[in-house]
């Protein structure tokens, strides 16, 4: 029993529902920014959304979400998009919006105008259109609204109105314990009282050919032809009973989609079969879905009890999403003799192909399977326990010595098949119809997850961080003869290489290298480099499928080429879904081709299918979707759209929004802009939906926005002109005011000017007068200077004079007393006559004479000289002043000494004695403070 219990246990662990089912797009009520729940969705022309949410209107334009609060803060239940105008009702209210001149909604109330007539606690679930009529449904009564005459007429049932229905001819409602009724000339009239109606709530009714499809809450479809009510069966009926459903719509195609309170979303095709059931297991946000609609590119959204999400019913994409993670991160897959395998990091699954089977686990084959490989009508499987062959839901181990990469077969050598290993490359060979290994390859020992065969045994490897080698191989396959290792091009996270059209290709970041046969070298490839510039490079992964193209990976899309039928150029194919949308692994994406034009995409979470002949998208349109502007540090405000606009200066930063309202979960559009006046070129693209300007010079401008949705750009491009006025300064009449006080100010600038020079020619002329009378004062000064020299002069001239008369003087006194000395020498013959020249000799040479003549002579050459001198120094007597008068006079000792009749020595005395009466410094010299008084 236990064992029993474990099988069963591994059966549950191990089965996964595997329905692949059309992408979903959640948006969380934090990125709507309102109410968790929505009740009614409707659609304008523009291709906007709307929905009824506890919160107020919310509107939806591919790219923002905007609330409108409910006028009176109550849950909106209802909304429905009529000709121009967007219909909604509330708690005791409804009206409708339409749009202003700027974007916005504004709401106008009509049950305002029949106030009194509404119930008290009433509230309005539904909203219907017939012709010139609007209906508004609450669960007592039916407003109807003419369009024409404003009017309104009421229809209240007894038992009050469960829900309305419109169809393109009739409007029906459903009243408790009543049945199903019809709506002629303004009233109701019974159409069936069928007990099961009376009994069941109907959700939604349905045309016919041949009458109506009343489909219910509890008990499935029912078909009404004339009064006869009969069961119309279908694949969900069992679980539709269960489920409870709350909400329906008919889609486009004729098939159904019906919303359950407690079990997702079924979708049923025209005669009752079941395509899909979405529910919070597979992929749905919520298992509650209150309301449903079909947009106009077949997409269903839903109006869960906490989100909203999108299905794309109609892409060319499918998913298969475990969100239990049972299955993990699919890394290899394959279609062999119906089989659908699929190898994860979990292990190898299967399932029947094109089948809504459970995936099973491979028994064996727990953990990494890293390729899948079909030969020789063998599957084999590439483990991190080594190698598998797959045979239908079992698994054989034929090699564990090394994990297995991948593998390749050898020309020539059908019975044998090479395997790149994690610690070299080793061979398969079959032998008695089995499978086995034979031996690994000597003389290469590094990881082997990238090799391809090429001519005469010639193998290349890439290794991620060792860079490419070249492998030569014997004959047997037992070793290895030669060995190259490439130093270009280099090595590179996520590098790749693999063989396509007979030649060796390598990508890595730096570009596509291939092979050049006759040189041996890799040379780059521009068309396949191209994917990988403007930083589009997120791997290098190569992958050639078997309709001969190859696969490449970027940020932003998948691209995959073929050969050309008529010329060797490779054909370029590009879809649109970038890498952050598919949850792949980079570096370990997969394609696998599993139909003709059908691929399988591995991803984390599980895998997606894609039609490559479906990939055809409708051409939208760009269209601005608001404008913006504000002073600096201010609020934004909105302004007119369809005008042009018109701004202040400091209004000069704008905001512009964007959008293109399409809703394809694996496709962004893209958008370059142009602001002319501003910018010469467009600029990049870019996914973001808004462009803001700063501090825009006065002038005009004119904004222009294209778009590119699955790449390809879309017909028109949106414009938008505006002018950004100059400020108050520089208006016309600002200029003109400029100028007119420009002329003011050049009138009283000349004015100015005239008075200054005026003014100027004065002071020069003053100047001039001033200047006169200075050359005249420094003429004087020059005059004055001279007769001061020329006194100077006389004065040099007399004391030179003087000092001549004094020579002279001391000379003939010389002379008197030399002649003196010799008569008193001679003979004592003629005595009385000798001492008679003696007498006469004497009275010539008298001191006191000769200096009073000195004395007069001195003073008029050098005035008050003795004067100041006897101030200075009273004590000195006559003789002191005498000499001073002498030393003034520059004489040396030697001169003066005949003057005083004394020796020098005698001079040299008095001249100390001088300076001790003159209390003069030793340093001070006696001449020279003498000459300096």
């Amino acid at each position: 029993m236990k064992a029993k219990l474990f099988i069963l246990c591994c059966l549950v662990h191990f089965t996964l529902f595997s329905q692949e089912l059309p992408p979903i797009i959640k948006y969380a009520s934090t990125t709507y920014g309102a109410g968790n729940q929505s009740w009614m969705i409707s659609q304008d022309e523009q291709n906007y959304l709307y929905f009824a949410n506890n919160e107020g209107l919310l509107e939806f334009n591919g790219t923002n979400w905007e609330l409108y609060p409910t006028p009176n803060e109550t849950i909106m239940r209802s909304v429905k998009v009529i000709d121009n105008k967007i219909y909604t009702g509330c708690y005791m209210n409804f009206g409708f919006w339409t749009r202003q001149t700027n974007g916005k909604l504004k709401y106008t109330s009509l049950s305002d105008t029949i106030k009194s007539k509404i119930l008290d606690d009433e509230q309005f679930w539904n909203i219907l259109k017939y012709d010139q009529w609007i209906l508004f449904q609450s669960l007592n009564r039916i407003y109807i609204y003419d369009t024409k005459t404003k009017g309104f007429k009421i229809i209240s049932p007894k038992n009050g109105v469960v829900k309305s229905f419109s169809t393109q001819k009739s409007i029906y409602y459903q009243t408790i314990n009543e049945g199903l009724f019809e709506i002629e000339g303004g009233k109701g009239k019974l159409i069936s009282d069928d007990p099961l109606l009376k009994k069941y709530t109907i959700v939604n009714i349905f045309t016919l050919d041949d009458g109506l499809l009343l489909q219910t809450q509890l008990d499935g479809f029912y078909k009404l032809t004339g009064t006869s009510l009969t069961p119309f069966k279908t694949e969900a009926d069992a679980q539709l009973k269960a489920s409870f459903v709350y909400s329906s719509q008919r889609l486009e195609d004729g098939s159904y989609a019906l919303g359950t309170v407690s079990n997702g979303i079924f979708i049923l095709s025209k005669a009752g079969k079941l395509r899909y059931h979405i529910a919070q297991s597979k992929g749905l946000s919520n298992n509650t879905a209150l309301s449903l609609f079909e947009d106009k590119d077949q997409n269903v959204w839903v109006g869960l009890d906490n989100g909203i999400n999108c299905i794309n019913l109609q892409s060319p994409v499918h998913s298969f999403t475990d969100d239990t993670g049972v299955l993990g991160t699919v890394y290899a897959s394959i279609t062999h003799n119906g089989i659908l395998y699929v190898g994860t990091n979990q292990g190898l699954f299967c399932k029947k192909y094109q089948s809504n089977g459970d995936f099973q686990f491979i028994s064996g084959t727990k953990g990494q399977v890293w390729s899948l490989y079909e030969y020789d009508k063998t599957l084999f499987c590439g483990h991190d326990s080594g190698t598998f062959v797959i045979n239908n839901e079992s698994a054989k181990n034929i090699f564990s010595g090394s994990g297995t990469w991948k593998f390749e077969p050898i020309n020539g050598e059908k019975n044998k098949l090479l395997q790149g290993n994690y610690y070299g490359i080793s061979v398969l060979e079959k032998v008695d119809n089995q499978w086995k290994f034979r031996n690994k390859i000597e003389g290469f020992n590094y990881s082997s997850r990238y090799f391809e065969v090429y001519q005469n045994r010639e193998i290349y490897v890439s290794h991620e961080y060792k860079g490419i080698f070249r492998v030569q191989l014997d004959r047997d396959l037992r070793k290895t003869t030669s060995f190259y290792a490439y130093s270009s091009p280099g090595k590179g996270k996520n590098a790749s290489l693999a063989k396509f059209n007979k030649t060796i290709y390598y990508a890595y970041k730096d570009g596509v290298f291939k092979l050049n046969a006759t040189t041996k070298q890799f040379e780059k490839d521009k068309q396949l480099s191209a994917i990988f510039e403007k930083e589009e490079y997120t791997s290098g992964k190569l992958i050639v499928d078997h309709s001969n193209k190859i696969w490449l990976f970027s940020k932003n899309y998948i691209h995959y080429f073929s050969s050309g039928k008529l010329t060797n150029q490779l054909k370029q194919n590009v879809i649109p879904i970038p890498s952050s949308l598919t949850n792949s692994m980079l570096g370990f994406e997969n394609v696998t081709q599993i139909a003709k034009t059908t691929y399988l995409i591995g991803t984390t979470d599980g895998y997606y299918t894609l039609n490559v002949d479906d990939l055809s998208f409708k051409n939208y349109n760009v269209s601005i979707s608001e404008i913006l502007i504000n002073k600096q540090n201010e609020i934004l405000t909105n302004v007119i759209l369809k005008d042009e606009g018109q701004f202040k200066a400091t209004e000069n930063n704008i905001t512009i929004n964007y959008t293109v309202p399409e809703y394809n979960k694996y496709i962004n559009s893209e958008y370059q802009y142009l602001l002319e006046g501003f910018q010469n070129e467009w600029s990049e693209w870019s996914t973001r939906s808004t462009v803001n300007f700063k501090n825009l010079s006065p002038g005009k401008y004119v904004f222009k926005v294209r778009a590119k949705y699955a790449n390809t750009l879309l017909q028109n491009t949106a414009t938008y002109t505006f002018v950004i006025a100059k400020p108050w300064y520089l208006t016309n009449l600002a200029l003109f005011i400029y100028l007119l006080m420009l002329f003011v100010a050049a009138y009283f600038v000349n004015k100015a000017y005239l008075n200054f020079y005026r003014k100027q020619k004065e002071k020069l002329i003053e100047e001039n007068n001033l200047l006169l009378e200075i050359k005249e004062l420094e003429n004087e000064q020059k005059l004055m200077k001279l007769r001061n020299e020329q006194l100077s002069q006389d004065v040099d001239n007399k004391n030179r004079e003087l000092a001549v008369s004094t020579m002279s003087l001391n000379s003939k006194n010389e002379l008197l007393a030399f002649i003196k000395d010799d008569l008193k020498k001679t003979s004592q013959d003629d005595t009385k006559n000798i001492k008679s020249v003696i007498r006469t000799i004497n009275n010539n040479i008298t001191e006191e004479d000769s200096w009073k003549v000195f004395k007069e002579a001195f003073d008029n050459a050098d005035k008050d000289f003795l004067k100041r001198i006897k101030l200075l120094h009273p004590a000195l007597t006559p003789n002191d002043l005498r000499l001073c008068a002498y030393l003034r006079l520059n004489l040396s000792s030697k001169e003066i000494a005949p003057l005083f009749n004394i020796s020098v020595r005698s001079v040299e005395i008095k001249r100390y004695r001088l300076r001790k009466k003159m209390d003069l410094q030793h340093e001070i010299g006696l001449v020279e403070y003498i000459l300096a008084v």
